[in-house]
């Protein structure tokens, strides 16, 4: 038999690593802080500076939608999709999410396709638009399954594809906006819930990619395949 005082010093230990709002009854786990094992909230732009890693897909989400093709199919359903005709121009950005993976290469790129699946993002590739690539956390030290979402809102390619003024913010915001509710696609039904989370990114410029600030927002999406 234990003491209480024995119990109660299980309960704090134990509260005080599991993750708070990231844990549900089942034990699973909506994500791990990345700069818990050693990473970072800002993916690497390759130049010294990062773009904030500004929305989360849960662990907790339906595990189809955290798949390759599940990925691509929720985010046709929010109004993107693969990059024109496959095509991807620039760099490829890495994350390192402290998942024991090191720095990993952004799994895709996915734009705006401006309600056209098929030839959308090439408008988004001339005009500018929304747009974001995914870092998924699957390391052994850190297995959540989420999926990380680097976000914004970028110029016309007459500007080079520059962020616009505040364009971490907006396009996390326009992302979200068009995700939460119910949405469909390809005959799958999503239905998504948010949550901001404020204690994983300091807001302001420092370290971010252009010199453009942020607020220090990141939403966490669960998304449901209903």
């Amino acid at each position: 038999m234990y003491s209480n005082s024995f119990l109660i010093f299980v309960i704090h230990l134990a509260s005080t690593f599991a993750p708070s709002s990231t844990m549900d009854k089942r034990g699973g786990i909506a994500y791990f802080n990345p700069t818990t094992g050693g990473g970072s909230m800002l993916e690497n732009a390759g130049d010294g500076y990062g773009e904030p890693l500004n929305v989360i897909i849960s662990g907790l989400s339906s595990p189809a939608a955290l798949t390759y093709d599940g990925a691509v199919n929720y985010a046709r359903a929010i109004g993107f999709s693969e990059e024109c005709f496959g095509i991807h121009l620039g760099g490829l950005m890495s994350a390192n999410l402290g998942d024991g993976n090191g720095l990993v290469t952004q799994t895709i790129e996915l734009r705006q396709d401006y309600d056209n699946a098929g030839i959308g993002t090439c408008i988004e590739s001339l005009v500018g638009g929304n747009h974001f690539r995914i870092f998924v956390q699957n390391g052994t030290a850190a297995s959540s399954g989420a999926l990380f979402l680097a976000v914004s809102q970028e110029e016309p390619l007459t500007e080079n594809h520059d962020i616009v003024p505040d364009g971490y913010d907006i396009g996390r915001d326009r992302l979200v906006a068009a995700a939460v509710g119910q949405t469909c696609f390809g005959g799958v039904a999503y239905t998504t819930t948010a949550e901001n989370i404020t204690d994983l990114i300091a807001p302001g410029a420092d370290g971010i990619n252009h010199g453009i600030a942020q607020d220090g927002i990141v939403t966490l999406l669960t998304v449901t395949i209903n």
